[in-house]
């Protein structure tokens, strides 16, 4: 069942209220039976009931307004499909899921403190219940150890703090820091800020603090993926399949509507994977080189990665991964 408003829903709504009103005294408890009342109480329990159960039918895969690009997943989660002219493809697609942290717990995931075994993202996310889920950030020749400076609680993937200017941090450790956020150290003092976060993941800033390109043009191009914060806190994961310079696909994203103010670059070409399976709705992109590029997408490989990104609903963590919220 699916409403295309809220009109039905409102209905019942307007229905109780009216009927509250009329009768103000009216108690539902145990015990208080009388008549009309007990009749009243046990409508309106039964309208209750049917209003809850069917919010989330009227309200899933809704855009948040008419002409909005965003679909809503599910309570927080929302997903968009942005399509721009580019010379050479037919179109330039990019993919966003964005969370909100109010909802979803991020979590950070690694070979080496699993039996070090690589999966596919779609394999990480079956095996710990995982709503959505991204690469995090490029790996070394060993195939597990990351590119930069990687922690999750007391594990340690790569104790190096690299030169790489950005670094995601969440799983707080103080109340006074939001729960997740893009810490660059050109504007902000990390030696402060990791005493106050438990998980990080270190890569390549791809916009600066006042929200500028910095990432100098290149002959190269492959499939992006990356990780960005807007002006309202929200998470965004970006994925870019069609092959550009990482420079261009900054300049696209920056002139969406996202409103971005932090993105960091996570993973580039095959390797770079997005998974997100939930309800009804499945996302899957994998990346490519230009030369294996296909406009029509027929050809997406998942590839293993060693490290994940992935999210889980707040009131579902509890038992879907136990131990420290890893």
């Amino acid at each position: 069942m699916h409403f295309d408003n809220l009109f039905e829903v409102m209905s019942l709504y307007r229905t109780i209220l009216m009927e509250t009103r009329r009768y103000p005294k009216t108690k539902c408890r145990p015990g208080f039976r009388n008549g009309f009342n007990a009749g009243l109480c046990r409508k309106a329990g039964v309208l209750i009931l049917i209003l809850f159960a069917l919010l989330p039918l009227g309200l899933s895969a809704q855009t948040e307004s008419p002409g909005s690009p965003w679909k809503q997943i599910d309570e927080g989660l929302f997903t968009a499909e942005f399509s721009l002219p580019k010379p050479g493809f037919s179109e330039f697609r990019v993919t966003v899921i964005r969370i909100d942290p109010r909802y979803y717990a991020f979590k950070l995931l690694c070979a080496s403190e699993n039996d070090r075994e690589k999966k596919t993202v779609r394999e990480w996310c079956r095996k710990f219940n995982l709503v959505a889920a991204v690469n995090s950030g490029m790996y070394q020749e060993d195939g597990i150890t990351s590119v930069g400076y990687m922690r999750n609680f007391s594990h340690i993937n790569n104790p190096r703090l690299g030169k790489d200017r950005t670094i995601l941090a969440f799983n707080p450790a103080t109340s006074d820091v939001p729960e997740i956020q893009i810490i660059d150290r050109e504007c902000q003092d990390f030696n402060v800020l990791r005493r106050k976060y438990l998980t990080f993941v270190q890569s390549i800033r791809m916009i600066s603090c006042d929200q500028q390109n910095v990432w100098n043009q290149q002959a190269a191009k492959w499939s992006t993926l990356a990780i960005g914060t807007d002006e309202g806190g929200k998470v965004l994961l970006m994925f870019g399949r069609s092959p550009s310079s990482v420079h261009d696909f900054i300049e696209v994203i920056l002139s969406l509507p996202l409103s971005l103010t932090s993105a960091m670059y996570l993973e580039g070409g095959p390797q770079a994977s997005l998974y997100l399976k939930t309800g009804n709705t499945t996302l899957e992109r994998y990346g490519t080189w230009e030369a294996n590029f296909k406009d029509d997408d027929s050809l997406q490989i998942p590839l293993p990665i060693p490290n994940v990104i992935g999210i889980v609903r707040k009131d579902s963590q509890a038992t879907a991964d136990p131990g420290k919220g890893k």
